[in-house]
């Protein structure tokens, strides 16, 4: 029987691109999302329901995707799972995500991001999964001054709970890797933006508030940056990421995805407004408790192990971004 790929959070922003990856590259995969209310999660259900269409399209087999909802905290759903699908590979991308929402439930990322991923490696060692794909962040740097941030840099001062419980998933990771020969990958993403984009961050909200005639929160003075990496770059590195951790005996590694390119808020909201043809009306707010000045990615390693290389200029991402966005809010051209 052919063994399927887990993508927990499989029906997000980046697990649903990555699932469709999957699927069109030949896998079987098993979508495991709890479909909750951080976002309206109609959104995520509308994903499912277009990688279906499209692989429908393509004559893949529909059984090649399996959907299960469930939470990965509940050990004995992920019992029920493990037991009833054969796991090949875990990509954990599930986590209660976001910097400033930590700050102000701290108890709920460290039980999701924390106990969840505990959850999942158990899972792994109980049924004999030898290979788990990590979804880190950026964010795990704090506001390191040494830029960009490599690998090795020093990530124990995180500023915010997300970071922590991102930076205690590796050292979890680490140790199951130590403990049990599991092959696994740590990925620390850059700022993720393109279509599908979740509609809490930053380029899919200035957009929808720059189409509404409504005021941007611009927080700080516009210098802070970051290292936006567009999703079609990002799931060429988890698919490379895949085929490293299936091919080795032994691994951890910890990798950076990004575009080792840092743009200012001042210049993403100038471009946006330049592909939309529109300006944006500009409200000036202190800087949020948790946010960092900079995310700057060092991708040596990547592209040296994995051969990652991003090919996605920052505007060209968004005039993707954009025509998107048109497209799934029927907006025409002239209608600005």
């Amino acid at each position: 029987m052919d063994k399927y790929i887990l993508v927990t959070g499989g029906a997000g922003f980046i697990g649903s691109h990555l699932t469709e990856a999957l699927l069109k590259s030949g896998h079987k995969v098993v979508v495991l999302d709890n479909f909750n209310d951080f976002y309206n999660p109609e959104i995520k259900r509308g994903n499912l329901k277009a990688i279906k269409t499209q692989i429908a399209k393509l004559g893949i087999p529909k059984d090649q995707i399996q959907v299960i909802e469930g939470d990965i905290r509940n050990a004995e759903q992920m019992d029920k799972l493990f037991a009833a699908y054969p796991i090949q590979l875990v990509v954990h991308l599930a986590a209660m995500a976001g910097v400033r929402p930590s700050i102000s439930a701290p108890l709920l990322y460290n039980d999701v991001n924390i106990n969840g991923t505990l959850n999942l490696l158990e899972m792994c060692k109980k049924y004999g999964v030898k290979k788990f794909v990590f979804a880190s962040s950026s964010s795990v740097y704090g506001n390191n001054k040494k830029v960009p941030f490599a690998e090795t840099d020093y990530v124990d001062h995180p500023v915010s709970p997300y970071a922590a419980t991102k930076r205690a998933g590796e050292l979890l990771c680490h140790t199951y890797h130590h403990l049990y020969g599991m092959d696994i990958a740590c990925l620390r993403f850059f700022t993720v933006y393109g279509p599908g984009q979740r509609p809490d961050l930053a380029i899919h909200k200035f957009t929808k508030l720059i189409f509404n005639d409504e005021e941007i929160p611009f927080y700080g003075d516009g210098t802070t940056e970051r290292d936006y990496t567009y999703i079609d770059d990002i799931i060429d590195g988890v698919v490379k990421t895949i085929n490293w951790v299936q091919a080795g005996h032994g691994r951890y590694e910890i990798f950076n995805l990004g575009e080792s390119r840092t743009i200012s808020l001042k210049e993403m909201v100038a471009t946006l407004e330049k592909v939309i043809g529109k300006k944006a009306k500009i409200k000036v707010l202190p800087m949020q408790p948790g946010d960092v000045q900079r995310t700057y990615a060092d991708i040596t390693k990547a592209q040296k192990i994995l051969g990652y290389q991003p090919a996605t200029a920052f505007e060209d991402g968004i005039k993707q971004f954009i025509q998107w966005y048109r497209e799934v809010n029927n907006i025409s051209l002239i209608n600005v």
